[in-house]
């Protein structure tokens, strides 16, 4: 059984996302305050069909409420709810754009996160290989030493059996 990482993991040397530590300050594209959450809920809520849908059930609502009623707050051509729109454009503008820049400085940390990463597998691959090749050489010369090492024992294994062994004759 594995135990699940514990939230310090990400700091050890060998961790895969060790590369990203000097970039989790970018995590929350707002900050971590209290204001950046809230900016941040409501630039993403811009984007999705709940805010599409409301939006155009609300507009579709103070049309005819404002064309069929009695008590008409907006008449034609609906100056208030064009301003409403500028006022709501004035601030989600410049959150999205907020938002697009956050995240480009996200992508960049990314990246850079994933070169360095690339360099540091390439550097270490790199490393491997020489040992590798160190330890080739190194095997070839043994082989070479226990060769001539064994011609020699058969050389002096030849001597001893020559002065032992007296030939008949």
């Amino acid at each position: 059984m594995t135990l699940p990482p514990s939230p310090e993991d990400h700091l050890r040397e060998d961790h895969y996302r060790r590369f990203l530590k000097p970039y989790e300050h970018l995590a929350r594209p707002f900050g971590a305050d209290g204001f950046g959450r809230r900016a941040e809920g409501f630039a993403r809520f811009f984007g999705t069909p709940t805010f599409l849908v409301g939006q155009t059930v609300l507009v579709a609502c103070w049309i005819a409420v404002n064309v069929v009623a009695v008590f008409r707050w907006d008449p034609y051509p609906f100056i208030l709810l064009n301003l409403m729109f500028s006022l709501q454009a004035a601030y989600a503008a410049p959150l999205i754009l907020l938002a697009q820049t956050r995240q480009a400085d996200r992508d960049k940390a990314q990246a850079d996160a994933d070169a360095r990463h690339r360099e540091t597998v390439a550097a270490t691959t790199l490393k491997g290989q020489q040992t590798a090749q160190e330890s080739i050489e190194l095997l070839r010369r043994l082989i070479n030493e226990n060769t001539r090492l064994t011609q020699q024992v058969e050389g002096l294994t030849e001597q001893i059996h020559g002065k032992l062994i007296v030939e008949p004759g």
